[in-house]
């Protein structure tokens, strides 16, 4: 088969888009496909030994959107695809997605980012109402020139069905088993006793440093008695996340917690063994539409506390594989941790159940079902009339 997967975020940029196009491209080599990648400049000239067309971008918030030149419609034209994939379309997703429809390809649209939520979180009152009613209109147009949307969880699912987006499908992520293993706990004991020098249980977060990660939720958690939080990750929130994380910690009464400590991007092993170094896994936000670093930590054998809404519904079973916190409740995810902090044995039997319940969740494994999507667009493709000219 062959395949154009045009993306709006790739490497040298981390995170969960970059991941997954990652993944996928890697997959679909190793099996045997045809791929090419299109995605904003600057990223390498090839990966995995698949060629990458990079495009101009302009930063917005230290994020390289990508400018959707002449440069994609000459891929598609001289690549001739069966099926092209976009990733998270935005704007040069968007005018893949447009093209596609225009030279009569099947195109196969993956909904990853909730941006309706993040713009009304960053905007007051009725401008963050209408910023976001604004992006479910763009959504609807762009995904409506998709043959097929995907979608990583049914809660999101159910929110694009609400929202007018039709021809859905739920299609996970994978993770990778051999990396996030319980066993690499083993070998990073230095680590752990440098963070950690009076055997304090080590609660930690992973992902990007923004605002609609809601960062703030974990002042609460910072303050639990004979604890260390551990963030693991970089963005445009980085020094406001510590400075608050920090004064929270200083306000404890009595003998404070030792400050937080601010990891820095990591990526790989490096990744794995900062993982590896903790006792909880925290993530704070709610607007995820699946939640990439939850399994990551569940493969480690990390005990996860989640928000009970988005995508975390799909990936933790409440009090079987981790803990679900009610994100409406004040001090509810604190308690949650709390819970956890003092009961070893618990932390030990939920982290080894999650562990368990995504030892299937193979990246090999999630692709060939991506690909089952590609060939099901496919038919919806050819079953469909001819456009007008």
């Amino acid at each position: 088969m062959r395949i154009a997967v045009v993306t709006e975020s790739f490497l040298p940029t981390l995170n969960g888009v970059t991941t997954s196009a990652c993944r996928v491209v890697e997959c679909l080599a190793a099996d045997g496909h045809d791929v090419v990648v299109v995605c904003p400049g600057p990223a390498p000239a090839e990966h995995a030994g698949v060629p990458v067309v990079a495009v101009p971008s302009v930063s917005v918030r230290a994020f390289p959107l990508g400018v959707p030149t002449r440069a994609v419609r000459d891929v598609l034209t001289d690549f001739a695809p069966d099926v092209v994939h976009v990733a998270s379309p935005f704007v040069l997703g968007a005018r893949a997605l447009s093209l596609a429809d225009q030279l009569g390809i099947p195109a196969v649209a993956v909904y990853q980012t909730d941006m309706p939520s993040y713009l009304a979180q960053h905007g007051p009152g009725a401008v963050g109402a209408g910023a976001a009613g604004a992006a479910w209109r763009w959504i609807r147009r762009v995904h409506g020139l998709a043959t097929l949307t995907l979608a990583p969880s049914t809660p999101t699912l159910a929110e694009l069905a609400a929202h007018g987006v039709r021809d859905t499908a739920r299609w996970g992520r994978g993770v990778d088993t051999t990396l996030y293993h319980p066993s690499r706990r083993l070998g990073v004991g230095a680590l752990r006793a440098g963070l950690a020098p009076d055997g304090e249980v080590l609660v930690g977060y992973v992902g990007r440093l923004a605002p609609e990660k809601e960062l703030w939720r974990l002042e609460d958690v910072a303050r639990i008695p004979r604890t260390r939080l551990v963030v693991v990750g970089d963005g445009p929130a980085r020094v406001r996340t510590g400075m608050r994380l920090a004064e929270a910690v200083a306000s404890m009464p009595g003998r404070p917690n030792r400050p937080p400590v601010l990891l820095g991007q990591r990526s790989g092993e490096a990744l794995a063994d900062a993982y590896a170094a903790l006792d909880v896994f925290v993530h704070p936000g709610t607007r995820e539409t699946f939640g990439q670093t939850l399994q990551e930590a569940a493969a480690g054998g990390l005990p996860v506390v989640a928000p009970a809404r988005g995508g975390p519904l799909d990936l933790v079973q409440h009090d079987r594989t981790g803990l679900l916190f009610d994100p409406d409740v004040p001090g509810d995810l604190a308690d949650r941790v709390r819970a956890l902090v003092a009961d070893p044995e618990r932390r030990a039997l939920l982290g080894m159940a999650g562990r368990v319940a995504v030892e299937g969740r193979t990246w090999p494994g999630v692709v060939d079902e991506l690909v089952d999507h590609y060939r099901a667009a496919m038919a919806m493709h050819a079953e469909r009339p001819v456009r007008a000219a």
